[in-house]
């Protein structure tokens, strides 16, 4: 089989993984053109944007480690094919529920394909490298959110919302090839079994708390709610209690993993940084689309220049990391981050032009850029090998947990706060000094991080 070099894997890794992120931004631009064709309820189609990102929290862990067991590369292309595939049906929907089912299936290609992104980029790149590489990957996701807002705009205003997901198709086959031609197998050992119990519990339980949290505002945190977010802890309890009894097999959720205390931390970490991004892109893009009555598409131009900054810096910022070590570039990344929103929440009035938010968004954007790549470095440096799939399933869970987290924390607020009468303008400052405090909280917390002495090998 011929092989890529690494810097070509990476390539076809970060395309793969772009397009996963692309829609997720994209479709929020396409919603009025789904509802003037559908003449549906807008509850029913928020399920279009909810549907994917709920898959795709349920599974991760699940298709972290199959990773592991059936090798990472068999699941990227199963991922990217089943995602292709899905990004067709969405584009050829008759109805709503075409349409929901559809995104389903491509949550579920994006669950299969994201964590062995992390896991081969890991195993193709030597320590010295790996943040480099990683903080490249990262600087995809800057990309993905320029150009979702923006090429959707594009694309809806044009040739309608059904080529936000058409364009999907042609970057699908290229990386299917790409992958199938240049991507390694780097499975190790023999075949194993997947804990199917384990995965069902887990399964369950994310998908009970990603719903509650998702739809209780919608459904006014009634009774039904609180009783599925319940549910989901005493089904995440017994799935760690059925995950204790087997560690000495092979368990879905290694606890192993967590002996290392960068990996723990770095857990944290991601979570404060989702709850932090939507802070970002949830009440300043309302800000500039109801306040200062800019279009979805300009409202997107308006931060590009931020997004452009934060993928130029992403891979300086690790190889920097690679260098000096990512415990202090992450650090600065996070202050960064959260210094730009609090001099946005300052500067935001009725009658602000978008150039006077250039600077802070761009301070912003510099702190994220600094980000994802130390972040991902420092926590995989103290687990071993064959754990990575389960390390990255585990870590991108929590990723969307704490964006689900954020959405919800940030939504109830920012309504809370509209529903006392107050201008959207007053509304925003106290709404934005929640992810700012999560941000700097997570910035704390780097200090707990100590040099790790090399990955630890386990039986699992």
């Amino acid at each position: 089989m011929r092989r890529g070099g690494p810097w070509v894997v990476l390539l076809i890794l970060s395309l793969g993984f772009f397009m996963t992120l692309l829609d997720l931004t994209a479709v929020n631009v396409a919603l009025p053109g789904m509802l003037d064709e559908f003449r549906a309820p807008l509850d029913e189609l928020l399920w279009v944007i909810n549907v994917y990102v709920l898959v795709l929290a349920a599974l991760l862990i699940t298709a972290g480690r199959l990773g592991d067991l059936r090798g990472p590369r068999t699941m990227f292309v199963v991922g990217v094919a089943l995602f292709t595939v899905a990004s067709i049906l969405c584009g050829l929907s008759d109805d709503p529920a075409q349409l929901i089912a559809a995104r389903a299936l491509q949550g579920l290609g994006a669950a299969a394909l994201i964590p062995q992104s992390m896991t081969l980029i890991i195993a193709t790149f030597p320590p010295q490298r790996r943040g480099t590489a990683l903080g490249v990957w990262g600087a995809v996701a800057g990309v993905a959110t320029i150009a979702g807002p923006t090429l959707g705009g594009l694309l809806v205003s044009t040739v309608g919302w059904r080529w936000i997901f058409f364009v999907n198709v042609p970057i699908g086959v290229l990386v299917l090839v790409l992958a199938l031609a240049l991507i390694p197998d780097v499975r190790r050992g023999t075949r194993h079994k997947l804990d199917l119990l384990g995965a069902g519990l887990v399964t369950a339980a994310l998908v009970s708390l990603t719903f509650a949290l998702t739809e209780g505002q919608r459904y006014g945190w009634n009774t039904g709610i609180w009783a599925l977010l319940g549910g989901s802890v005493v089904l995440l309890a017994v799935f760690l209690l059925h995950q204790r009894r087997g560690q000495d097999g092979e368990p879905l959720l290694p606890f192993a993993l967590f002996r290392s205390r960068g990996y723990a931390v770095m857990g944290f970490v991601a979570a404060t940084v989702q709850v932090g991004m939507i802070g970002l892109f949830l009440p300043v893009m309302l800000y500039l689309q109801t306040v200062l009555n800019f279009s979805a598409l300009v409202a997107g131009l308006v931060m590009a220049p931020a997004m452009v900054v934060s993928a130029v810096l992403s891979p300086i910022a690790g190889r920097v990391a690679d260098r000096l070590g990512g415990k202090y570039v992450l650090m600065t990344g996070l202050v960064l981050f959260a210094a730009g929103l609090a001099w946005f929440a300052v500067l935001a009035d009725d009658g602000r032009a978008w150039w006077a938010f250039q600077p802070a968004l761009i301070v912003a954007g510099s702190g994220i850029g600094c980000v994802f790549g130390p972040m991902v470095s420092l926590a995989m440096a103290g687990v071993a090998p064959e754990l990575t799939g389960a390390a990255s399933g585990v870590l991108n869970t929590i990723r969307q947990v704490g964006t689900v987290l954020g959405s919800a924390a940030v939504g109830a607020l920012l309504q809370n706060r509209l529903a006392h009468h107050a201008a959207f303008t007053d509304a925003l400052r106290p709404t934005l000094a929640l992810p700012i405090a999560v941000v700097a909280l997570g910035a704390a917390a780097c200090l707990l991080v100590r040099r790790e002495p090399g990955p630890r090998r386990t039986s699992a």
